[in-house]
């Protein structure tokens, strides 16, 4: 009974997901699954992105948690629209939840829309939302055996982020055993290394980010 019943969730979340999809698709925005543990830097750099490519997109973001409205407080004060969900206890955003958030948000056509997930890196890889883009960060903090111990997540991440790289001279963490993980599940996406402290690698995900906004418009107009 247990497994008919989660097959029914799953199968309901992945009818709305769909129905996001082309939403998004019809007004040619580009949705940012934003995914990661709690504190590896989600919102940072989320807000590093929203700084760096301020002005040339419009923007608009959707924060995740458990409770509380803190991470969505410092999107506002940048002037970003955004919206807050609070699962109260559940431990992933799922398509149901993101629908019923645009509406209230209205995203502007041809923009980015980030979607910051609850901090997991279980739950939140099965439940498809309609995005466009799956971003998932580990950060050097929590060691390099992350790609090993949570392969879902890894597997079926489009970009990857190794965040917090200005503490690698501080922390054993074994950069060459993490992108090995890495590559063994994911050949095909990306890997940035960046700092939000420092500022390393950030021009390089913005203009990757922007890329990937401006062929997603394209495919669309096909």
């Amino acid at each position: 009974m247990k497994i008919m019943v989660m097959e029914e969730i799953m199968s309901c979340n992945e009818e709305l997901a769909e129905a996001n999809r082309a939403d998004f698709a019809a007004g040619r925005i580009t949705v940012v699954n934003v995914m990661a543990s709690p504190g590896a830097g989600k919102t940072s750099l989320i807000m590093e992105l929203l700084g760096r490519l301020s002005g040339e997109l419009p923007f608009s973001v959707i924060e995740g948690d458990i409770a509380s409205a803190i991470d969505a407080e410092k999107i506002e004060a940048m002037g970003i629209p955004v919206i807050q969900i609070n699962t109260g206890g559940g431990c992933h955003l799922d398509a149901n939840m993101i629908k019923e958030a645009v509406t209230e948000l209205h995203p502007k056509d041809d923009s980015i829309l980030f979607i910051e997930n609850v901090g997991n890196l279980i739950c939140p890889s099965t439940f498809d939302l309609g995005e466009t883009i799956r971003l998932v960060i580990a950060s050097v903090p929590e060691g390099h055996d992350k790609p090993y111990k949570y392969i879902s997540m890894f597997e079926a991440a489009d970009v990857i982020i190794l965040s917090k790289t200005d503490l690698l001279p501080y922390v054993r963490f074994d950069k060459e055993n993490f992108v090995k993980g890495i590559r063994a599940l994911n050949q095909k996406a990306p890997l940035f290394e960046v700092s939000c402290t420092t500022g390393e690698g950030l021009e390089k995900v913005a203009e990757w980010l922007k890329e990937i906004a401006r062929v997603n418009k394209l495919k669309v107009r096909r």
